[in-house]
């Protein structure tokens, strides 16, 4: 039978960082990047040898600035890669050079052993062994294909027993750790009691896929299994077909065909170049361009993030004006949410989407609330002044021009904006409130006459009646105000971008410094 490892997926926090250590630092190829196939909103990179061969593969879900996870068992521990065998000096003589992580060399299992850590501490082991590539990478020094993984486990007999279906036979013992080989590759399974549960989250192991000869292996495979508990059903992922199933122990497996590859929809001279849509989102897939987060490839020009006390994310344009479009998101949005909306307003604007720091019950929100129309009063202050200090940061730290930045807010996110208009009304000179209410209970008297401001409100809006007191404080400012109603309710609506987009075209002129 087909054996051996398909591909390994992992989680990231950071695309950037990601993208310089694995096509970078390691020299894989990115062979393909797509929106994921069960989020299409989530970013998902794939890295293997040059034609991103079956067992030289491993996988990134990009969870952008989210949670660690934990690892431990019921979880992948670690991914080793084959490299040439004389190779492991040079490797070290890298790792030291680039400042990465590095334990050894050691000898583990009879093989010579480097343990590296990646930027989200993910365990990359580089074994001298020699195991040919499928595709040879450029550089001679370059991982040739996955030499095994280590799986945690609390039942590491029952563990080794599961991956039997796959191909896996016992090979030898060494301590705590029994290696399964198979015809390629090997598994070592590490008896893991004691240890805590595995938590998911970034740096952390997703799943391992085995591969399967081809489709009636996927689907007998599901006939095998259908009495196991945790069997999904075949999963058509453009590149292979597939089924997901938990091990006993609790780690997910994944068994996948090599076929059709991933020059099904790229020539092999450009695997990795375009962003994919899965097939079912291929309707949305410039809008996915816009949310997802964008990275420069190794030796390409990109810009460096700044510290910065709110999480943010820039979408720079094909051909970008100048103009920067700084959002803010509704309740239980983020930094993308509103990247689709702003990009349509203005294709040309570079977006800076950013996302707010009060969490209610595990959602995003700019300020507290005590029930839904009565909010943290000291809280609203304190989160203006930091976003008016993070305006500032971001204009000095990135070199952007003040006076070309327009700054769109929905729902809670336009409730900040207002309550920062009117609290700091030297920050914001242009902005877009959407379903924005007057969030203060004392407004202090504030200079608006610089400000230039459209608020919508929609007509069935449940909150509308919080609005026109916002209205009134922005228009005794002095602001250049512009307050419509239109036919919505709470949620967006297509008159909401016929009205801002020629609102923009009218008011998006550089302000005066």
């Amino acid at each position: 039978m087909t054996s051996g490892i398909h591909h390994v997926t992992a989680i990231t926090r950071n695309v950037q960082k990601n993208v310089d250590f694995y096509a970078g630092f390691l020299g894989l190829r990115l062979v393909k990047q797509t929106g994921g196939y069960e989020d299409a909103e989530q970013l998902h990179l794939f890295y293997g040898d040059q034609l991103g061969s079956p067992g030289s593969v491993v996988t990134f879900l990009v969870w952008q600035d989210g949670a660690p996870g934990r690892v431990g068992h019921g979880q992948l521990g670690e991914i080793a890669f084959a490299v040439p065998p004389d190779s492991i000096g040079d490797w070290l003589q890298r790792a030291m050079a680039a400042g990465v992580p590095v334990e050894g060399p050691t000898r583990e299992m009879g093989e010579t052993v480097l343990r590296l850590r990646d930027p989200d501490g993910v365990i990359v082991k580089l074994v001298g062994v020699d195991l040919p590539a499928m595709a040879p990478l450029p550089d001679p020094l370059a991982p040739t294909r996955i030499r095994g993984v280590t799986i945690l486990t609390e039942d590491a007999a029952a563990t080794a027993d599961f991956a039997a279906r796959f191909g896996y036979r016992p090979f030898r013992e060494e301590g705590a750790i029994r290696r399964l080989q198979s015809d390629r590759d090997v598994l070592d399974i590490r008896d893991a009691k004691g240890y805590f549960p595995a938590i998911p989250g970034t740096g952390t192991f997703d799943h391992v896929a085995f591969r399967a000869a081809d489709a009636g292996s996927v689907r007998q495979m599901r006939l095998d299994l259908r009495e196991h508990d945790g069997l999904t059903n075949v999963h058509d992922r453009k590149y292979f077909l597939s089924l997901y199933v938990r091990e006993p122990a609790g780690t997910l497996f994944e068994y996948a065909t090599d076929a059709p590859g991933f020059t099904v929809d790229e020539e092999a001279g450009h695997l990795g170049d375009t962003l994919m849509a899965p097939p079912g989102d291929a309707a949305r897939a410039e809008d996915l361009k816009t949310m997802l987060p964008q990275f420069a490839r190794p030796g390409e020009e990109r810009m460096p993030m700044r510290d910065l006390p709110f999480t943010h994310r820039f979408h720079a344009p094909e051909n970008p004006d100048g103009s920067v479009i700084v959002l803010l998101h509704g309740t239980g949005g983020n930094e993308a949410d509103l990247m689709p909306l702003a990009a349509r307003l203005n294709p040309r604007a570079t977006l800076l989407g950013v996302r707010g720091r009060s969490s209610e019950e595990g959602i995003n929100r700019w300020f507290r609330r005590f029930d839904a129309v009565t909010y943290d009063q000291a809280d609203i202050r304190s989160e203006a002044e930091a976003f008016a200090g993070f305006v500032a940061g971001a204009v000095r730290g990135y070199g952007l021009d003040a006076g070309r930045m327009t700054y769109l807010g929905y729902s809670n996110g336009a409730n900040l904006l207002g309550a920062i208009l009117q609290l700091h009304p030297d920050v914001v000179r242009r902005a877009i409130l959407l379903r924005g209410i007057q969030a203060l209970e004392q407004p202090p008297e504030a200079d608006l006459n610089d400000a230039r401001i459209l608020l919508l409100t929609g007509a069935r809006d449940p909150f509308a009646r919080m609005a026109p007191a916002l209205e009134q404080a922005l228009t005794e400012g002095g602001a250049d105000l512009d307050a419509r109603t239109i036919n919505a309710g709470h949620e967006l609506a297509d008159e909401d971008l016929t009205v801002a987009t020629t609102w923009l075209a009218a008011h998006g002129k550089d302000d005066k410094s």
